[in-house]
């Protein structure tokens, strides 16, 4: 069933909502929470599909918020309130109300939300695009207990992640970091049937995931250990090596749904691993409605700290190398300088000096006063005889 209302309030929304449910015979409300959707015209379809996918397990009020453009001065300064109330097999298995907001309500979209909030329910807001720079702050994401953002949908998804990390409040959480669940639990499990340490990480997706992003924030912040962040063709994430001290652990998925896991001394098996779509995400952040510690965590560990401990490992050989060099040069200095001050012991020891062409100059009158007083010399001694 389907109501259109226009220019209303919220009051007859609510009477709107009443009537729906008697009309399809279920007066009592049967849901456990309120899921406000903060997007645009252009994503409102696909978020409130994969919403009324997610209520099939977890039945709520969903509200959808678009904010519409005014395009003239005298748009901007009226305000007007549209809404489609939706109940029944429309709805999905709760309810559905979409809320365009115009003019001037736009900047009091909590204003508007408030009323139609389910009493002695947790609230859950969503931003499939364009969420604000801190979730908690806003007039909106101040109403819920859980926020839910999604940086693979920002326009430089890696830096977003260092903003949500600055703005981070208990509560908040990322679709990028749900979507990599089931990796962090094959992993986790992978290193329970070892008794190995961990020496080295390597998260190979492609280049501008989030998802690969935090993925290796984690196991670097758990296991501290080095871990390269390596591109890929993706699709998403494509690998993860893992060198231990008992040989290397691999989980590689190259086609986006079927892995493999591969580990030293037992035979390689296959893994499902398939891409989630958005819906089953959702169903999976409504399970749970208290703020995740280790994302907050994984988080916090910071995209910049990635492939800087093998870069600083290989300088500080380098370093030394340097530095040995360095030493030999001034021992070989030094060894000379003995040598010079005392007796060489040996002419190919002695250090050997260049004449400098003033030096040559100077002593070539002298040599040739030399040879011509050695050509006089007989002369003498016979007059002397």
């Amino acid at each position: 069933m389907k109501i259109d209302l226009t220019d209303t309030t919220a009051g007859e929304i609510n009477k709107a909502l009443v009537q729906g449910r008697r009309a399809i015979g279920t007066p009592a409300v049967g849901m456990v929470l309120t899921l406000v959707i903060v997007t645009d015209e252009e994503n409102a379809y696909d978020a409130l599909k994969a919403a009324n996918d997610a209520s099939r397990e977890h039945p709520s009020r969903t509200l959808v918020v678009i904010k519409r453009i005014s395009r003239t001065p005298r748009d901007r300064t009226s305000s007007r309130l549209d809404a489609e109330v939706r109940v029944g097999a429309e709805a999905g298995t709760g309810e559905t109300v979409v809320l365009r907001l115009y003019g001037e309500v736009v900047g009091h979209a909590d204003s508007v939300v408030l009323p139609l909030l389910l009493p002695d329910a947790p609230v859950v807001v969503w931003w499939p695009v364009n969420a604000p720079p801190d979730p908690a702050k806003d007039p909106l994401g101040a109403l819920a207990q859980r926020r839910v953002t999604d940086t693979y949908a920002a326009e430089e998804p890696v830096r977003e992640l260092t903003a949500r990390a600055d703005a981070y409040t208990p509560g908040d959480t990322d679709l990028s970091w749900t979507r990599i669940t089931p990796w962090r639990s094959m992993l986790a499990a992978a290193l329970d049937q070892v008794s190995c340490r961990v020496q080295a990480v390597e998260v190979e997706g492609e280049e501008f995931n989030p998802s690969c992003e935090l993925l290796a924030m984690w196991l670097a912040d758990r296991l501290d250990v080095p871990v390269r962040r390596s591109p890929s063709a993706g699709p998403g994430l494509t690998g993860v090596r893992m060198d231990t001290t008992c040989g290397p652990i691999t989980l590689d998925r190259a086609d986006g749904s079927l892995a493999t896991l591969s580990i030293e001394g037992q035979p390689a098996r296959a893994v499902a691993l398939k891409r989630r779509d958005t819906a089953e995400l959702i169903a999976e952040e409504l399970r749970r409605l208290d703020p995740d510690d280790t994302y907050a965590s994984a988080l916090r560990y910071g995209v910049d700290r990635l492939n800087t401990a093998p870069d600083q490992g290989a300088s500080s050989s380098q370093e030394s190398e340097a530095g040995a060099a360095s030493a030999s040069s001034s021992a070989s200095a030094s060894a000379s300088a003995g040598a010079g001050a005392g007796e060489p012991s040996s002419a190919a020891d002695a250090p050997v000096a260049e004449p400098e062409p003033a030096q040559e100059a100077a002593k070539a009158p002298a040599k040739k006063a030399t040879a011509r007083a050695a050509k006089k010399a007989p002369s003498r001694k016979a007059s002397a005889k």
